[in-house]
């Protein structure tokens, strides 16, 4: 059996997938609410404790929802990434102010931080080992909280 099935990001745009049985469901936003649902099947792999693996596509899609992801074979405990949303703000210290004039304004654009197992956020660039991996998994964001202190 093969489903065709679509998540809207929050830019509205489509990201078509095709699962088949056996499925899997668990909502995008967590909790026990309403939501869009993702299913997944065949590309991703159950593994030990009922946990849900995924590549790096369903990961970026997750990111852009809101949510945070980390791979399964990341040595650090703690460590998720997570999307930083674009903003714009005016230039007031270094290493800016020797870039721009004080007071600019200028425009921040989204990227990727992680938190590393140290409780550090660094700027993330994916490997190619991370772009190839299909051991992504969705941290709760209970477990964030609970990692973070928040």
């Amino acid at each position: 059996m093969t489903i065709q099935a679509t998540i809207s990001t929050p830019e509205s745009n489509p990201l078509p997938m095709l699962v088949a049985a056996p499925m899997r469901a668990f909502n995008l936003h967590g909790g026990d609410g309403e939501g869009p649902i993702a299913v997944w099947a065949g590309g991703p792999s159950i593994v030990a404790a009922e946990t849900l693996c995924f590549d790096f596509s369903m990961a970026l899609a997750l990111l852009r929802l809101g949510r945070r992801v980390a791979r399964t074979g990341w040595n650090g405990k703690g460590m998720f990434l997570f999307l930083v949303p674009g903003s714009t703000f005016q230039v007031n210290r270094p290493p800016l102010l020797g870039i721009y004039p004080a007071g600019e304004q200028i425009e921040y654009q989204p990227h990727i931080d992680m938190r590393t197992a140290q409780g550090t956020i660094v700027p993330w660039l994916a490997s190619q080992t991370d772009l190839i991996a299909c051991d992504w998994v969705l941290i709760p964001d209970t477990e964030a909280q609970a990692m973070t202190g928040t």
